[in-house]
């Protein structure tokens, strides 16, 4: 019984002594913070070329300042067609080793409108009499600061205008409601009273028509 007891007690000695001897890594997984590349766009963001006019060189850099890396971004102009007329945003993108995402765009329009045409100016929604300014950013190619005329959510957008009676808002990415797009879009120029309309496409507004007159 005796001889018993002391094989347990070294038995019970050694595993104890292998235990306090085993190394635990200093770092079994590590929690990265999340972070994003910054793109910077080499030239400007909003260009305006004729139709059947040359495209612009658009060129971009990324740097991640929290891992403090370089990466190549992704710019596809492949949907610019320079012989049609129309607003093209080309979406820039960069991916980090982490695989987190940064994105902005690049606004091209194509057109032929005369640059004497200036639609710059404060605007008033018909329905809710929302105060919306236009500025002339390039040769035809506008900024809205509230694209649905809604005080409450002030949404940034392009456009571009076509002829007297055409304008172009193409699908677009925002910083607030992800992508919109407006359907339907009219300018009405009659005189001195200017006005313009379309219909919003996104979740976050209701399906009525928005006309917007000059003040």
């Amino acid at each position: 019984m005796n001889k018993i007891k002391i094989s347990l007690s070294i038995a019970l000695a050694v595993f104890v002594s292998m235990t306090a001897c085993r190394k635990v890594p200093d770092n079994v997984s590590s929690v990265e913070k999340a972070s994003y590349p910054t793109i910077t766009i080499l030239g400007s963001q909003f260009y305006s070329i004729p139709v059947g006019g040359s495209l612009p060189a658009v060129a971009a850099t990324a740097y991640d300042s929290i891992i403090k890396e370089s990466y190549p971004v992704s710019l596809d102009a492949s949907s610019i067609d320079v012989n049609t007329p129309g607003l093209y945003v080309v979406p820039i993108k960069s991916k980090n080793k982490f695989g987190y995402i940064s994105s902005t765009n690049v606004a091209i329009a194509v057109t032929d409108i005369d640059p004497a045409w200036n639609l710059s100016g404060e605007y008033a929604r018909t329905a809710n009499g929302a105060i919306v300014n236009l500025t002339q950013i390039a040769n035809g190619l506008y900024e809205v600061d509230n694209v649905g005329g809604a005080p409450s959510l002030p949404v940034v957008g392009y456009f571009v205008q076509i002829n007297d009676t055409t304008i172009d808002f193409p699908l677009q990415s925002t910083s607030n409601v992800g992508e919109i797009d407006c359907t339907g879009e009219t300018l009405t120029i009659s005189g001195v009273d200017t006005s313009y309309a379309w219909y919003v496409v996104n979740a976050s507004f209701g399906p009525a028509l928005r006309t917007f007159v000059k003040q």
